[in-house]
């Protein structure tokens, strides 16, 4: 669960930025749509609740030429309703928009397009079966969290990857009602579990769970357990001292590189004293002559003329 402290200082690291993202996570995120991208999936990105922008940072990274990302969030707007005020003055009192989009710019050129609002607005703004991935982490609601998982099924390419936050917190009851009640009644087919996110699509699970499982059997520091339930394999993932992945400094964070070496100057010549240099001329002129000249010129230098 996010803190509502707001940033004071610009972050340098992603770990600066205020938001609970943990490291489990954000190699899940990183998994995910590296295989999208390894398997040429092309499509959309879209994350609805984005806090002061800890995830939507990650994911930024991930945006490729030709795709577009959205981000929705109420900030400092007026909530749709009495519990979901209630809710954002509660745990999200200080976030701003100008706070996340500071924060995305510290580590991207280019903000997201940012849908400022209820997460309702989503589906006017975004294009049916354009999205390959979505993450859901907005109101912990019951009916709100319901209508996001109706969303990201209408928004998702088929196959895509549905990613819903706090299934299982105990201050969030309603996502949890709403996320089983998709995967039991509304096609919704979990493809693995962190500590606090659902990673789900409605396409087929078992390719990527297959590589799932084999990736987390080959690392030490993730603990795998797999199980059955209402005829779902459930893939838990839970992270035995884990570090997330490398993640750029952001421009604040960066120390000025040392200037290119340039070309190495030419190395003077020594200096050559004045009587040598006229030697030298005189030389250069005799050998240039006609031959008649400089033999009449050598003749005198050995008479002393």
């Amino acid at each position: 669960m996010a803190t509502t402290q707001e940033t004071t200082r610009p972050p340098h690291r992603l770990d600066d930025v205020p938001g609970w993202f943990p490291p489990l996570d954000q190699l899940l995120f990183d998994w995910f749509l590296n295989l999208q991208e390894v398997a040429g999936t092309r499509g959309d990105l879209l994350e609805v609740g984005v806090y002061l922008g800890k995830s939507a940072i990650f994911t930024g990274r991930h945006l490729r030429p030709g795709e577009r990302y959205t981000v929705c969030d109420l900030f400092e707007g007026d909530a749709p309703d009495s519990a979901n005020r209630a809710e954002s003055a509660k745990s999200y009192g200080a976030l701003t928009r100008r706070a996340f989009e500071e924060n995305y710019r510290s580590f991207h050129d280019e903000l997201p397009r940012i849908v400022q609002g209820p997460s309702s607005l989503v589906r006017a703004e975004v294009a049916p079966r354009s999205c390959r991935f979505v993450h859901i982490d907005a109101s912990h609601l019951y009916e709100h969290v319901r209508d996001d998982i109706g969303a990201a099924h209408d928004l998702l390419l088929p196959g895509g990857t549905v990613v819903l936050d706090d299934f299982r917190s105990e201050h969030t009851p309603g996502v949890a009602v709403a996320v089983c009640k998709a995967v039991l009644n509304r096609g919704l087919r979990p493809i693995c579990l962190s500590t606090q996110k659902l990673y789900g699509t409605w396409g087929d699970p078992e390719p990527a769970q297959e590589r799932l499982i084999a990736m987390a059997r080959e690392r030490s520091d993730c603990r795998l357990s797999v199980q059955e339930a209402a005829g779902h394999r459930i893939v838990r993932l839970k992270s035995q001292g884990m570090k997330a992945p490398e993640f750029p400094l952001s421009r604040h964070g960066r120390t000025a590189a040392p200037a290119a070496p340039g070309p190495a100057a030419p190395t003077p010549a020594p200096a050559v004293p004045a009587a040598r240099r006229g030697d030298a001329v005189r030389r250069v002129a005799v050998d240039l002559l006609p031959p008649v000249l400089t033999r009449a010129i050598r003749r005198a230098r050995a008479t002393g003329r």
